[in-house]
C-alpha cells in the first residue's frame, strides 16, 4: 500500500504526536491530556504528516514567522518544527514530498523565505536550505573570571538590576523583545504563547515546569533594556564548598550597558562558580566582559539557523548592503521555486534588485544564497571549496563586501 502524504485532520492528531515523539526518541505515548492541550496551538492547515495503513509515520509542520534581516527589515518567514521520519519508513523520499509541498504553499502565500533549526546537518541542503547564523556557547569559571564576587550593582551610569517574576516578564518582556530583534539581524519573532510557556503560565502535562529567576536591567531613565532568566542546581563539594552551575535559558539585551551589568551579576551571586551562556552569537562580547576571557571555554559552536529563499528579488531588496556595487546572480534550484538570473544593484539609497540576462557574476545554488544572505557566511570561502562558481574575476570578494555585515547574525530562539 503507498504511503499518503496531507494535511493532518483532528481525529488524526494524537497519532501524529505518537509519530512526532518516536522521530524524536521519546516514549511513544500520548495522553488525551496532552494532545487536547497542543491542537488549538498547531495550525493544522500547515501541519502534514505520512500515513502507512493509516498509521502515521512522519511529521511536519510550518507556522507564520517575521525573521529580521541587516538594516532592521522583518521579512515574512515560514517557520519549518516537528520535522521526522520513523526509523521503519526512511529513504522512502517522505521528508521530500512534505517539504516539497509546504514549500510550494508558502512560496503561493507569498513567503520570503523559509526557516527551520535543523537538528542534522545534512539533511536540508537538498532542499535548498542554507546555514545562515551559528551559535556559541560558553562557560564560565567564575572564581577565575576575576570579577569581584561582592555584587555592588550594575556599576557607573546610574542603572539597576531587579528579580521579577513571571507576570513582570509577560509584561516587560514582549516590548524589549521587539526593540531587540529590531537592530539584531537573524532574530524571529515571538508571540504571546511563547512568553507564556517561558513563564509558566501555560504548562504541558508532559513538560514537568521548573521555576527559573528573572533578571531585569533598567537604565538610569528607568527604560527596561535588559532581560535574564536563569536556573540554578544545587551542588556541593565534599568540603561544604558550594559548587552551583547557573545555566542561563535566556538574554536579550538592547545597550552594551545592560549586557555588561547582566553578565556580572549572575557571576556574583553567591554559591554559583559555574555560569553556561546557552545559546550566543559567535562574536558575543560575554567573553571580553571578564576580566579573564580564558575564564570562558567554549562548550558548542555549530550551525544553528538555516534559511531557504523563496523570492530572490523580494528577498535581496528586503535587506541593506555595507558599499555601493552591483552583482549578476546565476541562482540554481532544483525544486524550480526561486532559480533564476538576477542583478543586485545596492546603494545608500537602498538596494534593487531584478531578473537580468547579462553575464553572471557568480553562480551559486540558492542553498548557498541562504548561506550568505545574513551576513554569516563568505562568498570568498564558498568559491575555495566549490560551492560557488566565481565567472568573473574579483566578483566573490565584491560580494563579502556586500553581504558581510559588522555583527555576526544571531537566532536567540530554537523552534
Amino acid at each position: 500500500m503507498s504511503v499518503d502524504v496531507r494535511t493532518v485532520t483532528a481525529s488524526e492528531f494524537p497519532d501524529w504526536l505518537r509519530a512526532l515523539a518516536t522521530g524524536f526518541l521519546r516514549p511513544p505515548v500520548v495522553s488525551p491530556d496532552e494532545a487536547a492541550e497542543r491542537l488549538p496551538h498547531m495550525g493544522l492547515p500547515r501541519v502534514r504528516g505520512a500515513f502507512d495503513a493509516g498509521r502515521c509515520v512522519a511529521t511536519y509542520r510550518s507556522f507564520a514567522q517575521e525573521l529580521t534581516v541587516p538594516g532592521g527589515a522583518q521579512v515574512a518567514a515560514s517557520a519549518v518544527s516537528n520535522v521526522t521520519v520513523s526509523p521503519t519508513h526512511r529513504r522512502r523520499g517522505l521528508l521530500g514530498r512534505m517539504m516539497g509541498a509546504d514549500l510550494a504553499a508558502a512560496k503561493e502565500r507569498g513567503d520570503v523565505l523559509s526557516t527551520l533549526i535543523a537538528a542534522e546537518y545534512p539533511i536540508y541542503g537538498r532542499y535548498g536550505f542554507g546555514p545562515a547564523a551559528s551559535v556559541t556557547e560558553w562557560e564560565i569559571d567564575v572564581p577565575r573570571a576575576g570579577l569581584d564576587a561582592r555584587w555592588a550593582g550594575p556599576g557607573d551610569g546610574g542603572g539597576r538590576i531587579d528579580l521579577v517574576d513571571g507576570a513582570d516578564v509577560r509584561k516587560l518582556g514582549p516590548g524589549l523583545h521587539e526593540r531587540f530583534r529590531a537592530v539584531q539581524h537573524g532574530a524571529v519573532s515571538r508571540d504571546e504563547r511563547w512568553w507564556q510557556l517561558g513563564t509558566g503560565q501555560v504548562v504541558m502535562s508532559s513538560q514537568p515546569w521548573t521555576e527559573p529567576f528573572h533578571a531585569v536591567y533598567r537604565s538610569a531613565r528607568g527604560e527596561v533594556e535588559g532581560l535574564m532568566t536563569y536556573h540554578a542546581d544545587e551542588k556541593w563539594g565534599d568540603g561544604k564548598q558550594p559548587l552551583n552551575t547557573a545555566t542561563v535559558r535566556d538574554m536579550i539585551a538592547v545597550s552594551p550597558a545592560a549586557e555588561r551589568a547582566l553578565w556580572h551579576f549572575v557571576c556574583a551571586v553567591d554559591w554559583i562558580t559555574t555560569v553556561r551562556s546557552g545559546h550566543r552569537a559567535g562574536d558575543d562580547l560575554l567573553p571580553l566582559l571578564l576580566p579573564d576571557p580564558r575564564a570562558a571555554g567554549v562548550v558548542t559552536q555549530a550551525d544553528f539557523l538555516w534559511v531557504r529563499l523563496l523570492d530572490v528579488v523580494r528577498a535581496l531588496e528586503a535587506r541593506t548592503y555595507a558599499v555601493p556595487a552591483s552583482l549578476v546572480l546565476e541562482v540554481r534550484d532544483a525544486a524550480g521555486l526561486a532559480g533564476g538570473r538576477f542583478r543586485l544593484d545596492a546603494s545608500a539609497d537602498g538596494a534593487v534588485c531584478a531578473p537580468s540576462a547579462e553575464t553572471p557574476d557568480l553562480t551559486l545554488d540558492v542553498r548557498e544564497l541562504g548561506a550568505l544572505y545574513l551576513g554569516e557566511e563568505s562568498a570568498v570561502r564558498l568559491v575555495a571549496l566549490g560551492r560557488v562558481e566565481e565567472e568573473s574575476a574579483g566578483a566573490a570578494a565584491v560580494a563579502d563586501a556586500l553581504f558581510r555585515t559588522p555583527r555576526r547574525p544571531w537566532c536567540p530562539d530554537i523552534f
